[in-house]
């Protein structure tokens, strides 16, 4: 049975197969049969294979619904109580809603909720905090780092000066010591902490000591940990950090998009960088649906579905290392795993390959000091799914038999994660 969290897209539904009604669907099915079977085609896609991205999960039916209402059909530009649109009373109070919740979860003074993704909101953070020129101080790509710390093929690598910090070549963990002496060497403006691919926590207090010391801003970008903050199973960057950006997905278990956290005295800078300077009208059936999974995420079920995600992916990365897979890090802290592959003949590319073809989903991802690539994977959807520590186990075989296997000793693969994911289905 899934694990409770009460209440989860686990939770026992009528329509076990669908987060939607059969009426939905039938009148779906009627105007568009088109993107009726998209729909339907993804849903089974994501019911009989296992879900391993580590950005992704399920939500809630309650999510989904508020995602699917009428709140969708309004124009809200601006903040409640000062919209450049008539009607917005109702949709204020949502907001305000969504807001109090963020705050009081977090233990933040200020959230601004509007952000439409975690990009959008690391792109507020720099447009109140930074000007076209400033030099940061990021995780460098190769060992992690998101596209908005840096990429020239963004526009943070385009706009801004980023120096790029590493991790050590042998323990693959935060070299402090040289984003100390990056720090004084380059003076940036403001350094940015978090990853798209670290196992490990941030310490955020050396990180704001290291920023006083050179006078920069503190962006901690926690996209990929808040949920597991949110459900104490990881330190936060509240107390640390200038501005927190962050994703409303992941491990948070809400509808995709981005929220910014910050103190009281950054919040109409804030504010304003969100609207009007990088983005237009909020998307208020997303904000609603934010506000549900702030709900859920204050719940005590929740807090222990946070902590069975770290749980599951210690018990993933020790099964994976036994495999033969060598783990970065030599483990994990949080809900995500990076690993290479070589030692089992295949390089990251090839083996996220053979990996979807027996149904298990996941992404490649940098390896620190190698041209090669990794696999990146997660645990937080199949912890929401109800999937323990035995299946944990059993799934790490399976990825060695899956790269291992051809032919028809694929297809057995793939029945066999067919039928482990049949006994957990998300819905």
């Amino acid at each position: 049975m899934p694990v409770s969290t009460a209440p989860s897209a686990a939770t026992t539904s009528t329509t076990p197969t669908t987060p939607t009604t059969p009426a939905d669907l039938g009148l779906l099915r009627r105007q568009d049969p088109e993107i009726a079977e998209v729909i339907l085609g993804e849903m089974a896609r994501q019911t009989d294979s296992l879900q391993l991205i580590a950005a992704e999960n399920f939500t809630s039916p309650a999510v989904l619904a508020a995602l699917g209402s009428p709140l969708a059909n309004k124009y809200a530009e601006g903040y409640p109580g000062a919209r450049h649109h008539g009607g917005c009373e109702l949709v204020d109070a949502a907001e305000r809603i969504a807001v109090e919740r963020a705050t009081a979860l977090f233990g933040a003074e200020h959230a601004n909720v509007q952000p439409h993704s975690g990009s959008s909101a690391v792109l507020a953070a720099y447009a109140a905090l930074l000007r076209p020129g400033d030099t940061v101080l990021a995780m460098g790509l190769a060992f992690g780092g998101h596209l908005t710390h840096g990429s020239p093929a963004n526009f943070s690598g385009r706009w801004f000066e980023f120096v790029p910090y590493g991790v050590d070549a042998e323990s693959g963990l935060l070299d402090y010591e040289q984003i100390l002496r990056l720090a004084r060497e380059h003076r940036p403006k403001a350094i940015v902490c978090g990853s798209i691919s670290y196992p490990r926590h941030p310490d955020y207090e050396v990180f704001r000591e290291i920023a006083d010391e050179v006078g920069a801003y503190l962006i901690a970008d926690a996209a990929h940990p808040m949920g597991l903050i949110a459900g104490g199973a990881a330190p936060s960057p509240v107390p640390y950090a200038d501005v927190v950006c962050a994703t409303t997905h992941k491990v948070l278990r809400g509808p995709r998009g981005g929220m910014i956290l910050c103190g009281s005295h950054l919040a109409e800078r804030i504010d304003r960088a969100v609207f009007p300077f990088t983005q237009g009208g909020a998307q208020m059936h997303t904000i609603a649906a934010k506000a549900v999974a702030f709900g859920e995420a204050a719940t005590p079920g929740f807090t222990a579905y946070a902590h069975h995600v770290v749980a599951n992916a210690r018990v993933l990365a020790e099964a994976l290392a036994a495999e033969g897979f060598a783990v970065t890090t030599g483990g994990t802290d949080t809900h995500l795993i990076t690993a290479d592959p070589a030692a089992l003949g295949v390089e990251g590319r090839t083996a996220r390959g053979r990996l979807a073809a027996a149904g298990l989903v996941l992404d490649t991802c940098a390896l620190p000091y190698g041209d090669g690539r990794g696999i990146r994977l997660g645990t937080a959807a199949l912890t929401t799914q109800g999937m323990g520590e035995a299946e944990m186990a059993r799934i790490a075989v399976l990825f060695t038999t899956a790269l291992r296997a051809e032919g028809e000793d694929t297809r057995r693969v793939r029945e066999e994660v067919r039928e482990l994911a049949g006994r957990f289905p998300p819905y």
